[in-house]
């Protein structure tokens, strides 16, 4: 029996060319909010790869799916828009984890869950498909022959087994960079490894206040409850539970700011992106983790103006189809009774915030019902 060089597969894992194209879903949201906080906010380049990509590779290994890994938004965008000193990045990451550890002991999200009808995940999930969607807009607008020409490219080989689109992309950015003469600014490689590091206690309470309790809806909305849906459409086989998610938000929290590492949470954008772009098993993420090291141990130095000057309408163009992947669960709805709470989530979500969305779309749900009956 021959042995197909391109498909080597290990139990449960797979490691191939889509396999690696789907381990670039991430980079959409990763990329800029990680230059942010290492730019501004003066993180430890090598802290901050180093434990994204043991935390993808310990995802891999534990549920054996593309399980997505992103930073905390709400978090991220707060500390750079007020340029938070390293620790108390740290202390926000690590009081993040103490939250969502209580919430996988007590039940929390076992209970949430349960409340929680399908119109509602369904309007979630949608909210973000669309938030993605203006988000890569805006990228693609900084190049938009560019963003329209790499929409095509991934449209054209996004299945194809030996060059999917998304590792077309990537190479051609490194192109695109060469061409500009761009590599000639960025410092060569050398070895470093990631930073012993702490905060002041005070810090915890802090954050919470300026960002924290913000985030933790976020997380409730698209780390944990849309994540766990989506991995139920995707690998029915396999589910995960809002509590199992949970437990893994709290553990890498409670660890990773020990090391220089940002806040981290799953995310069903993230899911749908590795899923479009061909990640089916735990090999994406163990590839995109031993990318990140990688990264992080030999390249600290020059990391920052390669993700600066890596052209954005390519990774705006991989973050739109991705988007609208997550708009298609629209289709799966019962018109009847799941319309109207499915629209006062997403119009809330789109023009407050998640939690407001989530929120409303509970509250018709359960008004809608006690009508009925």
């Amino acid at each position: 029996m021959g042995m197909d060089v391109c498909a080597m597969k290990m139990g449960p894992f797979e490691f191939n060319m889509q396999e690696l194209a789907g381990s670039m879903g991430d980079f959409g949201t990763l990329l800029p909010l990680a230059i942010g906080l290492i730019v501004v906010c003066d993180l430890n380049p090598a802290g901050l790869l180093v434990m994204i990509g043991l935390a993808n590779i310990a995802m891999g290994l534990l549920y054996r799916l593309p399980m997505p890994l992103q930073p905390m938004k709400v978090l991220a965008a707060v500390a750079i828009a007020q340029a938070w000193e390293p620790e108390m990045v740290y202390a926000s990451g690590f009081t993040m984890g103490i939250v969502w550890l209580v919430f996988a002991i007590t039940g929390i999200m076992d209970w949430i869950s349960g409340i929680t009808p399908e119109a509602v995940i369904r309007g979630i999930q949608v909210s973000i498909g669309v938030l993605l969607a203006v988000e890569a807009l805006g990228m693609i607008s900084t190049g938009w022959a560019l963003g329209i020409l790499s929409v095509i490219i991934v449209l054209l080989l996004r299945n194809n087994r030996y060059t999917p689109g998304a590792v077309v992309l990537m190479l051609m950015g490194v192109a695109i960079i060469l061409i500009r003469g761009e590599f000639a600014e960025i410092a060569p490689p050398s070895f470093t490894l990631p930073p012993v590091t702490s905060f002041p206690v005070e810090d915890i309470w802090r954050t919470l206040l300026l960002a924290g309790f913000a985030q933790i809806p976020l997380t409730v909305t698209n780390s944990i409850i849309a994540t766990s849906s989506l991995i139920e459409d995707y690998f029915p086989e396999r589910p995960v539970s809002e509590t199992e998610l949970s437990w893994t938000v709290g553990i890498m929290n409670v660890i990773v700011p020990f090391f220089g590492g940002m806040p981290l949470c799953h995310g069903a954008g993230g899911l749908a992106a590795q899923h479009y772009f061909g990640a089916r098993t735990g090999g994406a993420k163990i590839i995109e983790g031993l990318f990140e090291l990688s990264l992080g141990l030999f390249l600290t130095a020059s990391i920052v103006g390669v993700f600066s000057v890596f052209p954005m309408a390519i990774i705006g163009a991989m973050m739109l189809l991705a988007g609208m992947q997550l708009v298609k669960f629209v289709g799966e709805l019962d018109r009847d009774t799941s319309l109207i709470p499915f629209a006062a989530t997403v119009t809330l979500s789109l023009t407050v915030n998640m939690f407001a969305g989530f929120i409303a779309g509970l509250a018709v749900h359960y008004l809608m019902r006690r009508f009925v009956e």
